[in-house]
């Protein structure tokens, strides 16, 4: 027998978030994924990352991430968050293409000032990633005991 409650049921709705409200989320945060080609084939990364003048900045060093990112080829940022006090959670994926930054007095001061990398080494490389597309959405987290009931077990349940 299946857990037949409403709230299991029922589809959870999906709140489609505007561009303003987007980014309003990717300041919020610092971590994201970036998820490049390598050799024909994504990867994703972890970055700290600080949102500057409608873009998204992330320091780095020599290596894999700096080299995919410098490439012509598109790439995208995504974040997380929830909210706890709300049971809500939301992702934002930024889709573009990344520039590697010249270190300018600009930049130092603006988000390069606040932008400090999580693990030690030479990080001195900045990308900021252009924009094309930006789109996120947000929806209510369900209560883990809305999905699994020991009836769902096939075994338990005498279905095996």
């Amino acid at each position: 027998m299946r857990n037949n409650s409403p709230e299991r049921d029922a589809p959870s709705a999906v709140e489609v978030l505007g561009p303003n409200d987007c980014w309003d989320l990717l300041r919020g945060v610092s971590v994201g994924h970036l998820a490049v080609l390598v050799d024909g084939h994504p990867e994703i990364f972890p970055v700290n990352y600080k949102v500057d003048h409608g873009s998204v900045v992330f320091r780095t060093g020599e290596g894999t991430k700096l080299h995919a990112a410098a490439q012509p080829t598109a790439v995208a940022l995504e974040a997380d968050g929830t909210d706890q006090d709300k049971r809500t959670a939301w992702s934002v994926l930024v889709k573009g293409h990344a520039e590697v930054l010249e270190p300018s007095p600009e930049l130092m001061t603006g988000a390069g000032l606040t932008l400090f990398p999580w693990q030690a080494g030479h990080k001195d490389q900045f990308v900021r990633i252009v924009p094309t597309a930006v789109s996120g959405r947000r929806f209510t987290v369900t209560s883990p005991l809305t999905w699994w009931s020991h009836l769902d077990d096939p075994t338990r349940a005498g279905l095996a």
